[in-house]
């Protein structure tokens, strides 16, 4: 089954702050998990692009979910939009991804997504 999803990231919150600083205060307080290959969509709310590097899934509060392209992937940045191609149901890794500018049309070039790592907010005791 191949279906196209289109994610409209929620950067607003990361046009204040340099890019590094938004990743860190999105990881304040969580610890990393072991990467996963694939993660469900469905428990996602959609990505925010924190830089050409860093993509990041908010999986239900307490859990998110960092990613990023393999390699270069040139178009991606805070405010723009994904095409994402799903293939087997699941977000999984070297899934394909094109990047969509504000006011345009076109698709970037095909992008791949690397390893899903999961941040957890510590329970409380």
């Amino acid at each position: 089954m191949h279906r196209n999803v289109a994610f409209a990231p929620l950067a607003l919150v990361t046009l204040a702050i340099p890019s590094s600083a938004a990743e860190k205060d999105f990881l304040a307080g969580r610890v990393a998990g072991k990467p996963v290959t694939c993660i469900d969509p469905q428990m996602n709310n959609g990505p925010t692009i924190i830089d050409a590097d860093t993509i990041l899934y908010n999986a239900n509060g307490r859990r998110l979910y960092r990613t990023g392209p393999v390699g270069k992937c040139p178009s991606l940045r805070p405010m723009t939009t994904l095409i994402v191609e799903i293939r087997s149901g699941q977000l999984c890794r070297n899934d394909l991804f094109r990047v969509l500018e504000p006011g345009t049309s076109i698709a970037s070039a095909y992008c791949r997504f690397r390893d899903f790592t999961p941040y957890e907010k510590p329970k409380k005791p």
